[in-house]
């Protein structure tokens, strides 16, 4: 097991590279093998600790830890009891599809610790004995010395003593747009992660150059290995759904237990009732008031909402997440590669001739450049030409055509200028290259001696502004002239284009007939202007952000970028279109009590700077003030703020394996636009959920009315416990179910969340059980009181009421189709499809019901007459009649 190192590796980064090896005990030749193995068996591997995983018969029955199950279980020991196997077996059946259900959909935290995990590096150049040698990445202890190079994986957390234009990729970890460049000098002890330039981290991969660096930590030490301790210690929290659902079952469960132990008293206290008789009608009342189909049609909106939403590029992991999106508040979102394409692109040139606006996003040479809202003449502006030669051939990358897809081969910024030399129809292939001094992170340029195709000799070069405006004496102006350099102007152009968050390269050149190059060769330039680039925002991604404010959504950018860079992206997003935009940074966040983070998180709409320990900490700041929050991300960095988050959703192309296993949901296209449709498919989900409860409680409450009043009255039962099953399973299966394909409520996206606090059950919903209940199961007695006294026998008798009761169910599906709306205009009659059928199949079963003799024989029932059914249809309409004045005079959903 890996140990903490002692408190002078926390701070390796703020301390120079003398203090770090001593206070390791190292120096440049590296440690002795017999050392290295005594801080192996300190220490132990280089490797992240893997817990035992849960095992499958675990994993398995985990999914029956539920109060409705438990119902579930209820109902089949008591049908059991009753001798009814069929229906016991068909319960059973519903228990194990559900927890077979989530036990397919349900991610593994073990399978996002085995996604970062993939990161690590197998291997590692380390000196030791003074001997470079290579080692299994494992083997490496505290105190190494190891080299890494360009394709290299940082095999460790490692401290750099000796670099070479050594820039590392590490988007995945920090939120970095762009590979960071490497130096050797120490910072603040309290520089946010992405500042801290003298290190290098575990998993992150190494773009360009080389170095040679000590190692400060291991295993669970290293940064990715406290992502990956974080990820262990987050736990699942309960959905608003599975919340609402438990305290509902409990209720149920408690006051249908208390209701049957009074009809056991009154049964035997107050009537003749025999024991067995009472006992039977109190099971019989139990199995009426159970809803038996209720989990199952839970289960099965929730997986109709999964296929739904992967139809719509939102693949599901976990079935509680596409309900709870409905009642999501705040969506945290990172910024690249989420609100952005992560696809560096140039979006401003300035020369002295003017401001040019460059169209088009991405890697892409699809865009025009414009000039005074012309289109570019590039003979007419000779400082925009020999710019664009400049960034083409001062450039070591490549742009890739595959299959519709452009992407870079090499550095990202590079494949933005390679972009805009396309888009200026800019030829390089003919110029021949005779010297480069690569980019470095001390210099911040990169310089080319190139020969052009007429056989003249230019020298070229790119880089920060500040270092090459002191290397240039000279601008190009609009004629193509050389003149004395005006500072003021550039300095003015280039706080211009940073205040908008770009990134800023600056451009010059001048004629030469050496053959050789060295940095005293790279003074008097002419200057040939700036470049402003930006990771630009996905165009989706702003509507959306719109759509999900109309919605009373929140959007929050949490970033591991820069404030300034975040901020313009925040801007250009909209996410505060009504007034300024609230930055706040990682160290406002560190400094934060935990009431003060609450407000931060509140007020906020940016956290730029921010570590995987922030991200995390923001969400449970949001939460604890009684939000429902999605977090976006697609960086192993953001995968403990997925699992923390009440829906995490992960990125499907350019996000990491552990921010997907992490996440609930993932987005197949990583387009954000993909969120505002799967919230507004939550919400339909849970909308139809409600609609199932508001129809199946009433089926339950009038059998139950009815046991319930004959007992309390002393009256022949107008049902029998198979009976009351009967009706429960076959209004389940087809009528329940058809509520499962209702289409979107008008204005879903208009209204705000719901409330995770509020009950299941309203005022209205509570109200509309009761009637419904007292209708039907009043209708359903008077029938069955009617037929007694018309002459029927009791076994016709019942068989009516069953068929009251089923055909008034029917009847009530068309109410419960539409919460507030008129049910029966029209418009709306007809939109679900599913619905006929399911009325069509339900008729078909109810006459087999009655008519079929191996069912007259299982139920005890016997043939109706055409005016028996005439009876149960009109008592059937009169109550669908009657509920739609209810809804237009009472109801508030």
């Amino acid at each position: 097991m890996n140990k903490p190192l002692n408190t002078q590796q926390q701070a390796a980064h703020s301390q120079s590279a003398e203090q770090v090896l001593a206070a390791l005990s190292s120096n440049a030749a590296g440690l002795s093998a017999s050392e290295a193995n005594n801080r192996a068996s300190q220490f132990g591997a280089n490797r992240l600790p893997q817990q035992p995983a849960p095992s499958l018969l675990y994993r398995f029955f985990k999914h029956f830890h539920d109060t409705l199950i438990y119902v579930l279980l209820f109902s089949a020991a008591v049908t059991a009891l009753l001798g009814h196997w069929l229906d016991t077996s068909v319960i059973l059946a519903v228990v194990v599809i559900n927890a077979i259900i989530g036990f397919i959909q349900e991610g593994k935290a073990e399978q996002a610790l085995a996604g970062i995990r993939q990161m690590l590096s197998v291997s590692a150049n380390v000196c030791r004995d003074g001997q470079w040698q290579q080692l299994a990445a494992e083997q490496l202890v505290p105190g190494d010395i190891v080299k890494i190079r360009s394709g290299d994986r940082v095999p460790a957390d490692l401290r750099l003593l000796e670099v070479t234009a050594l820039r590392i990729e590490e988007s995945a970890l920090t939120g970095e747009s762009v590979p960071v460049s490497k130096n050797t000098a120490e910072v603040a002890v309290d520089a946010a992660l992405g500042d801290r330039s003298c290190l290098a981290f575990s998993g992150t991969l190494v773009t360009s150059g080389r170095g040679i660096a000590v190692v400060t930590a291991i295993g669970a030490a290293t940064e990715i290995g406290q992502i990956n301790t974080l990820l262990a210690d987050v736990q699942n929290i309960a959905t608003p759904l599975t919340r609402q659902m438990t305290q509902f079952g409990r209720y149920l469960a408690a006051a249908i237990a208390a209701l049957a132990v009074l009809m056991l008293f009154i049964g035997l206290l107050l009537h003749d009732y025999s024991t067995a008789e009472v006992f039977l009608a109190a099971i019989g009342f139990a199995v009426a008031a159970i809803p038996e189909g209720l989990p199952a049609i839970l289960t099965i909106t929730l997986a109709l909402g999964v296929k739904q939403m992967a139809a719509r590029n939102a693949i599901t992991r976990r079935l509680n997440a596409v309900e709870t999106l409905g009642a999501v508040t705040v969506i945290c979102s990172d910024k690249t590669g989420t609100l952005t394409r992560n696809e560096m692109t140039v979006k401003d040139v300035i020369t002295v001739q003017g401001h040019y606006q460059i169209s088009g996003i991405g890697y892409q040479p699809d865009g025009q450049i414009h000039f005074q809202e012309q289109a570019l003449q590039l003979t007419e502006h000779p400082a925009f030409a020999a710019l664009v030669e400049v960034v083409a051939i001062a450039n070591d990358s490549e742009l890739k055509h595959h299959d519709g897809n452009w992407s870079v081969h090499g550095e990202p910024t590079e494949g933005a200028l390679l972009c805009l030399a396309e888009k200026a129809g800019f030829e390089r292939e003919t110029y021949q290259r005779l010297a480069v001094i690569p980019f470095e992170s001390e210099n911040k340029f990169m310089a080319s001696l190139e020969q052009r195709p007429d056989g003249s000799k230019q020298l070229l070069l790119k880089g920060a502004p500040d270092r090459i405006f002191q290397r240039c004496t000279s601008q190009l102006d609009a004629k193509g002239t050389a003149v004395a350099l005006d500072l003021d102007y550039w300095q003015q152009q280039l706080d211009a284009l940073s205040s908008q968050g770009l990134r800023v390269l600056a451009a010059a050149s001048k004629t030469t007939t050496q053959n050789e190059l060295g940095i005293a060769d790279l003074q008097q330039l002419c200057l040939l202007g700036l470049v402003g680039i930006i990771d630009p925002p996905r165009p989706e991604a702003i509507a959306a952000i719109a759509t999900c404010r109309q919605a009373g959504i929140r959007v929050k950018m949490i970033t591991g970028d820069h404030a300034g860079t975040a901020k313009a992206i925040g801007v250009a997003m909209g996410l505060n279109p009504d007034g300024e935009l609230t930055v706040y940074t990682g160290q406002d966040i560190e400094h934060a009590s935990a009431e003060q983070l609450q407000q931060l998180a509140q007020q906020g709409q940016i956290f730029a700077r921010t570590s995987p320990q922030h991200k995390l900490r923001l969400v449970q700041a949001l939460q604890a003030s009684g939000e429902v929050v999605a977090m976006t991300g697609d960086g192993v960095n953001d995968a403990p703020a997925l699992k923390q988050a009440d829906v995490g959703i992960a990125m499907g192309i350019k996000g990491s394996e552990a921010t997907k296993e992490a996440a609930d949901i993932v987005l197949a296209d990583d387009n954000f636009s993909t969120i505002a449709a799967a919230v507004s498919e939550g919400r339909t989900i849970y909308d139809n959920l409600r609609k199932a409860i508001l129809f199946i409680l009433p089926t339950n409450g009038a059998q139950g009315l009815v046991m319930l009043v004959a007992v309390l009255f002393g009256l022949t039962l107008p049902l029998t416990p198979v009976q009351i099953l009967w009706v429960n399973m076959v209004v389940a299966i087809t009528l329940a179910l058809a509520l499962a394909f209702e289409p979107a409520e008008p204005g879903v996206m208009q209204r705000p969340p719901r409330q995770a606090t509020e009950p299941l059950l309203s005022g209205a919903f509570i109200r509309r059980i009761t009637l419904v209940s007292i209708l039907i199961g009043g209708t359903a007695m008077l029938l069955f009181h009617l037929a007694l006294s018309q002459g029927l026998d009791l076994a016709t008798a019942r068989t009516l009421t069953v068929s009251s009761l089923v055909v008034a169910q029917a009847c009530y599906l068309l109410n419960s189709r539409h919460l507030n709306s008129f049910s029966l205009q029209p418009s709306l009659l007809f939109t679900n499809w599913v619905a006929w059928l399911a009325i069509a199949v339900l008729t078909l079963l109810q006459l087999a019901f009655v008519y079929l003799p191996l069912l007259q024989g299982w139920f005890g029932t016997q043939p109706l007459q055409l005016a028996h059914w005439g009876w149960a249809l009109l008592a059937g309409i009169a109550i669908m009649l009657l509920i739609e004045v209810e809804k237009k005079l009472l109801w508030r959903s």
